[in-house]
């Protein structure tokens, strides 16, 4: 497993180099000077050079590529052309935000999800596996920032259960933390469990189909037996991969659903970074969901080996 895992390591190396390259080039394609507009409206002119100069932005781009991917190897991600703070600490403030938001909406992914999957599996073609299609469809098709706003208007403005906006830390007043992350965590978690359980139902199908299971029936074991212990347990490989990667889609930060609820998030931060043309804000929040989805395909892979004998057994 430790080789395993070393070889794994190593393919991360140049994929992140390769992301890196290209975040920081096409960042240059996008317009607008981030200069003009960090100087604002009344701008000197006199100024606007020197500026330039202390942010190295005259110099070549592979020379500043070069520049910055040395800071980045020693853990310096650049300091905000807006705020003049260090980009680690804003990624910093907003991180644990968003960790908090991706794992109650993973929550609400696969309690949902994976049940309605293994149950339309079980009674294919019956008028539940219909209703659960039709349910996932729907989950697939409603777009989250319109199910937020009706949320907010039933649940916070007509019967005022939960707080239509804002954020609380969980270390600073647990429970009005989750109360304020709850829409906000069923809006994302629909969609995803949506996706959840036509791959859970999917992989259930062919499971259930297999010679070992109609051996397991004929043995006489339990149908609960036979669904959880043999049919899931297998069934389980390709929803933990298709599970981490959505884990780490949602650590790139879910735009709309954080500008509709007001959650101080990746989101809002990069889509503010980019509106401001703040480079070294993009580029450290790009290069940390870019590890934090090599980190999630990992424990994906570790995780399918060992749900998988035979895969430990080729180590």
């Amino acid at each position: 497993m430790p080789v395993y895992i070393g070889k794994r390591l190593l393919v991360a190396i140049p994929t992140l180099l390769i992301i890196s390259i290209f975040v920081f080039s096409l960042q240059k394609l996008l317009p607008g000077d981030p200069i003009m507009a960090m100087a604002g409206e009344e701008r000197d002119p006199a100024v606007l050079e020197p500026l330039r100069e202390k942010y190295h932005l005259n110099d070549p781009i592979p020379v500043q590529y070069v520049r910055w991917l040395g800071g980045v190897a020693q853990g310096d991600l650049g300091v905000s052309l807006r705020t003049n703070q260090p980009v680690l600490e804003l990624i910093g403030q907003k991180l644990p935000v968003t960790i908090q938001l991706a794992v109650m909406s993973m929550f609400f992914a696969v309690i949902i999800g994976v049940p309605m999957g293994i149950l339309a599996a079980v009674k294919k073609n019956t008028i539940l596996d219909y209703i659960a299609n039709l349910v996932a469809l729907s989950g697939l098709s409603v777009p989250n920032f319109w199910l937020g706003i009706m949320l907010i208007l039933l649940i916070s403005v007509n019967l005022g259960w939960l707080p239509a906006s804002g954020f609380e830390s969980i270390f600073v007043d647990p429970v009005r933390s989750i109360q304020t992350m709850l829409m906000p965590s069923f809006v994302l978690g629909t969609g995803l469990a949506a996706t959840l359980m036509r791959h859970t139902r999917s992989a259930m199908l062919g499971v259930l189909s297999s010679d070992y299971i109609r051996t397991a029936r004929a043995k006489g074991l339990s149908p609960r037996e036979v669904i959880l212990s043999h049919s899931f347990r297998n069934a389980l490989l390709p929803v933990v991969t298709l599970s981490a990667l959505l884990f780490g889609e949602l650590l790139a930060g879910a735009v709309l659903t954080e500008q509709i609820f007001t959650i101080p998030g990746f989101g809002k931060l990069i889509v503010d970074a980019v509106f401001n043309r703040d480079y070294a804000v993009v580029q450290g929040v790009v290069m940390c969901t870019a590890v934090g989805f090599l980190v999630m395909n990992l424990a994906a892979d570790i995780l399918y080996v060992l749900l998988n004998p035979r895969l430990r057994a080729t180590l």
